[in-house]
């Protein structure tokens, strides 16, 4: 696996090195997420049943003692309670809008990394190319195995480059539905 790596050119180590960040997003942002969402359906139960038995305050202490998203959407909320339903509704959307970046971290690095492997993986097939045209200007067409480093190289950094960019891609729009 190394000798086919390492055939592919010194375009395959940054892709490599996207290969790496993507993985370490996806991990990051699955288990951060998974978390929230179980932290949240608690929360919003227990908040629900403070609300209803009239305990408006203990159910802003509790908003304030939690650091997720969604106590904080809820914080924005109560502490609009008894003001009407539309302040009470654009507080909590203000509240929202302001947490929707902290669940969306490092999507757009995602996202840059599944467009900009397919093209880092284009350039070392341009590259490719020009290895095997200047041994075709050296030697000549008679010699078709030194042609092949060239275009060996040229269709491994597109492969790698692919099999990076479409399951980074897959990973992104999946979580950017999770969010």
């Amino acid at each position: 696996m190394l000798e086919v790596f390492e055939k592919g050119g010194f375009l395959m180590y940054p892709i490599f090195l996207c290969s790496l960040i993507a993985i370490t997003i996806f991990f990051e942002r699955m288990f951060y997420l998974k978390s929230i969402k179980t932290k949240s359906k608690r929360f919003v139960l227990r908040i629900k049943n403070l609300v209803k038995k009239g305990s408006i305050e203990l159910a802003i202490s509790a908003c304030r003692k939690s650091p997720t998203p969604i106590s904080k959407i809820m914080l924005a909320g109560l502490m609009k309670f008894g003001r009407g339903r539309d302040e009470m509704k654009e507080a909590i959307e203000d509240s929202a809008n302001q947490e929707i970046p902290v669940l969306e971290r490092n999507l757009p690095t995602l996202s840059t990394i599944g467009n900009i492997t397919p093209l880092l993986g284009l350039l070392g097939t341009v590259f490719g190319m020009v290895k095997a045209f200047n041994v075709i200007a050296v030697m000549g067409v008679g010699k078709p195995e030194a042609l092949a480093g060239g275009i060996s190289e040229a269709l491994l950094t597109t492969a790698f480059g692919l099999s990076i960019a479409i399951p980074t891609i897959v990973i992104y729009n999946y979580l950017s539905h999770r969010v």
